[in-house]
């Protein structure tokens, strides 16, 4: 039985989602952050040795990482669905945007998040260097989103789910304005309002602002 080890407030909302959208069946375990640390629980830390989430288990797989979770899922038990298939043409863009988000978007955002949390100079050369690359994903978002209503070209993918956390929640930690983002805001009230989304939100993350503006 594919089981879903969700830490609240984290990237494995990306994969309570996905199984929202394939409408596959799947068990569902909540785990709560220490109250002082924020960190993961030891029972979640012990489900695996990277102990970040998101984690899965089915049978005797035990999987971390959300790129690899989703392509696992889809593969396996979404018969390849909200994925995009090498024969059509939008391809590069799903494998770019579906990498990009933890290829560049999550650790841009982790250094601007640690930089804050260190008390960090944030006038460094070499900060700001960093700080540039943010600025430079956003403008690329920005530009995308402008040419197409999803990342992946014309329909909603996983990848559009792999990226939304980056441009939503993790913002919660990272925050970024986005007053000069028009395509970026209205795909985030476009996407925000999938059912599939709200369900997963609600179950994962009750009572948390979803920050979709």
């Amino acid at each position: 039985m594919l089981t879903v080890h969700h830490l609240g407030v984290s990237q494995s909302e990306r994969i309570v989602w996905l199984c929202e959208e394939l409408g596959i069946s799947y068990e569902f375990k909540r785990y709560q952050r220490d109250p002082v640390t924020q960190l993961a629980p030891p029972e979640y830390k012990a489900l695996h040795p990277v102990g970040t989430a998101p984690i899965i288990t089915d049978g005797d797989v035990v999987m971390p990482e959300s790129g690899a979770i989703m392509d696992y899922i889809i593969a396996k038990y979404g018969k390849g669905r909200l994925s995009v298939s090498a024969d059509k043409p939008n391809f590069a863009d799903y494998v770019f945007w579906f990498h990009f988000a933890n290829g560049s978007m999550m650790p841009n955002l982790m250094i601007s998040m640690m930089v804050k949390i260190s008390g960090g100079d944030e006038e460094n050369v070499v900060v700001q260097s960093l700080k540039g690359r943010l600025v430079t994903a956003f403008a690329l978002i920005e530009k995308r989103l402008g040419e197409a209503p999803y990342f992946a070209g014309p329909e909603f993918t996983a990848a559009d789910i792999i990226m939304f956390f980056t441009v939503t929640t993790m913002r919660q930690f990272a925050p970024v304005d986005l007053a000069n983002f028009p395509n970026l805001r209205a795909y985030l009230k476009r996407v925000g309002e999938r059912p599939a989304y709200l369900r997963a939100m609600a179950k994962g993350d009750p009572g948390m602002p979803l920050n979709l503006g």
